[in-house]
C-alpha cells in the first residue's frame, strides 16, 4: 500500500522499551518513494504536557482519524513496509501545514549556511 504526505496511520514504532503500536504521521514525499519502499513518519502522542518548540497540538485529531486528543512530535524516523502500517485518517490542511513548519524548524535548512551545531 502505498501512503502521502500527511496520512495518519498506526505503526509498530520502534521505542527504548521496544516496539509499541502507536500513531503516526507520513512525511516521506512521491520523489523518495520512487526508489525507497521504507516510509519516513513523524510520532503522535497523547502526551500533551511539556511541548518543544518542534510539537504542534493537532487541531482536528478527530477528523484525522485518531480518538483523543493528541500532538505531533517531531520524532522522525524510517519505517520498513514490515512494520504494520495502517492507514486511519489523513490530516486536515491547517494542521499538515502546522506539522509542515514543525519539521522544517527541526531539520537543519540545507540553504542557510549559518545553520550548524555552532549556531545552537
Amino acid at each position: 500500500m502505498t501512503f502521502n504526505p500527511g496520512d495518519v496511520l498506526t505503526v509498530d514504532f520502534p521505542g527504548v522499551t521496544g516496539v509499541k503500536r502507536r500513531p503516526a504521521v507520513a512525511l516521506s514525499s512521491a520523489t523518495y518513494h520512487v526508489t525507497r519502499p521504507d516510509l519516513i513518519v513523524g510520532l503522535i502522542t497523547t502526551q500533551t504536557t511539556a511541548l518543544g518548540t518542534t510539537d504542534y497540538v493537532l487541531q482536528d485529531w478527530a477528523e484525522a482519524g485518531l480518538r483523543v486528543a493528541s500532538v505531533f512530535r517531531s520524532f522522525i524516523v524510517t519505517l520498513p513496509p514490515s512494520a504494520n502500517l495502517v492507514l486511519i485518517g489523513h490530516l486536515s490542511e491547517r494542521d499538515w501545514r502546522s506539522v509542515r513548519a514543525c519539521v522544517k524548524l527541526a531539520l537543519v535548512d540545507l540553504d542557510d549556511p549559518s545553520d550548524t551545531l555552532d549556531s545552537l
